[in-house]
């Protein structure tokens, strides 16, 4: 990858329209759970996701698999899509935690921005 793509963001681009082409040729349960694979990989990733680019190519090269052997999603994935994804990233099982860390210095960071901003307005 060159500096202009990487500035540009077109290699990510490129990345992804491969990957939706691989997750178009899955069967339709497999194409439902990258669909929440997605959204839950997406938590964990930085400013512009290229973290999370080699985890989306793992997932969806074991979902080929075990769909080309003939096993559902739910066998392959489980039960637990956030907890699948919390556990790809390195995080704990119960992910609900992490998201409640991150809701509450969101809503100190949104309390203490209204404070200044009131102050200015004085």
């Amino acid at each position: 990858m060159n500096f202009w793509e990487q500035v540009t963001g077109s290699d990510l681009n490129k990345d992804w329209q491969a990957f939706e082409a691989r997750a178009a040729a899955l069967p339709q349960d497999y194409r439902q759970a990258w669909q929440q694979i997605k959204g839950g990989l997406m938590l964990h990733g930085d400013f512009t996701g290229r973290n999370l680019t080699p985890i989306f190519d793992g997932v969806l090269g074991l979902m080929e698999t075990t769909a080309a052997e003939g096993e559902s999603a739910k066998e392959a994935l489980g039960d637990d899509i956030p907890g699948f994804c919390a556990a790809l990233v390195g995080g704990d099982k119960d992910h609900r935690d992490r998201w409640n860390y991150r809701q509450r210095w969101r809503e100190q960071l949104n309390r203490n921005v209204a404070r200044k901003l009131s102050r200015l307005g004085d």
